[in-house]
């Protein structure tokens, strides 16, 4: 394990170099506030308030002790801290913050279509093994698309395999939400009509973030199903065409739910690309269904219709999109902020065509898996 060889006092942090000669900057208050007294032994929460320690705060004195740790005596409140040096190094940000940022997403485009097994997974498998759990997690993580094959076909029988992830989220589509052709639709996924790629709910702040579509019925003609990685697509704008990248993360549009069964209509300005603190992709907002009357500064509205256009055609672009037929028990699963999904138009005179509909929250995904990783590490020590 690297150790800690020196350790010298500055006016604001301690300088720390390492045995295999990194070299970190503590701050005070970030020592302080990291104490490992500063937190409930069970919940874990932070029970110390930094906020009632003086900023100019220092370390009256500092060593390595007897148990190898590194002590800290405090020029107020009359405490002495106590760091694992290994703690110390994994959570230095003056190391963490010089690597070079990798983003864990693969991204895809239509070549994906001549290997759709790829993403295939048998439902028995992720019900019966921890292994198929993984798997299934890990491509909805990294690819953010996985079909689920050979599930039962029975009323909400999905419940039993998403809940081998967690619980779904509610909304007032109700859980599952029936995708059938009916009178007088609240929404264009309930009728036959094409429906082009697209996020479900952009008009939400924050938009379920994975979506599950549990194939029950599908024996009319047409209703073939469309995906796309948007998250490829934006990146080609990005090294591609940069103008047209910069207004789509920069200008907000305007999404609005019109559903007249409600009597709140939501309705939510946000940019039809977002990115996260490392410049990796965090969502894409894209609806030519529900995208309200655009109120841009004037200036600006020609711009925001070009960018607008081109991303819409490229997302549905036969280089980045693939296309395929769900058959029954199958579930069609994606991450709703970054694969935008759509249909062809369907004939309901010609046979039935019955979906059921789940979301789940991007953290259920993301948390399940790292807690399976983990405790996946800890069988093998």
């Amino acid at each position: 394990m690297v150790k800690i060889s020196l350790i010298e006092k500055k006016e604001n942090n301690l300088f720390v170099k390492w045995s295999d000669g990194e070299k970190s900057n503590f701050n005070y208050l970030w020592l302080r506030d990291n104490c490992p007294t500063a937190h409930d032994k069970n919940s874990n929460h932070r029970m110390f308030n930094i906020l009632e320690v003086p900023l100019d705060i220092e370390a009256k004195k500092c060593k390595i002790n007897d148990d190898g740790k590194l002590e800290v005596v405090w020029s107020a409140g009359n405490h002495t801290s106590y760091y694992d040096q290994e703690w110390l190094r994994k959570n230095c940000y003056t190391i963490n913050n010089k690597k070079k940022y990798l983003s864990p997403y693969q991204l895809w485009n239509c070549s994906l279509q001549k290997n759709l097994e790829s993403i295939s997974i048998e439902h028995d498998e992720i019900i019966e093994t921890e292994e198929g759990l993984i798997k299934w997690l890990e491509l909805l993580h990294y690819k953010g698309i996985a079909i689920v094959k050979n599930s039962p076909t029975k009323d909400k029988s999905a419940f039993k395999v998403l809940n081998r992830i967690s619980h779904t989220r509610e909304t007032f589509f109700k859980t599952p939400f029936e995708v059938l052709n009916i009178p007088k639709p609240n929404n264009s996924a309930y009728t036959a009509h094409a429906l082009r790629n697209h996020m479900d709910l952009p008009w939400f702040e924050n938009p379920p973030g994975y979506q599950f579509l549990h194939c029950l019925i599908n024996s009319a003609k047409g209703g073939d199903s469309s995906a796309v990685d948007a998250f490829a697509v934006a990146n080609y704008l990005k090294n591609n065409e940069k103008e047209i990248f910069e207004t789509l993360v920069k200008i907000p549009l305007k999404f609005r739910d019109k559903d007249y069964t409600q009597e709140a209509h939501r309705s939510f300005y946000a940019p039809a690309i977002s990115l996260t603190k490392d410049g990796d992709f965090n969502d894409i907002r894209f609806s030519v269904a529900t995208m309200d009357a655009l109120d841009c500064h004037p200036d600006l509205m020609k711009e925001v219709y070009e960018a607008h256009h081109r991303f819409g055609n490229l997302l549905h672009d036969d280089k980045f999109q693939i296309k395929f037929r769900l058959v029954p028990g199958d579930i069609f699963s994606f991450n709703n902020r970054r694969i935008l999904h759509g249909r062809t138009e369907y004939d309901p005179n010609s046979g039935s065509r019955h979906l059921q509909g789940y979301y789940m929250d991007r953290d259920e995904i993301i948390g399940r898996l790292s807690f399976l990783k983990n405790l996946n590490k800890k069988k093998a020590l």
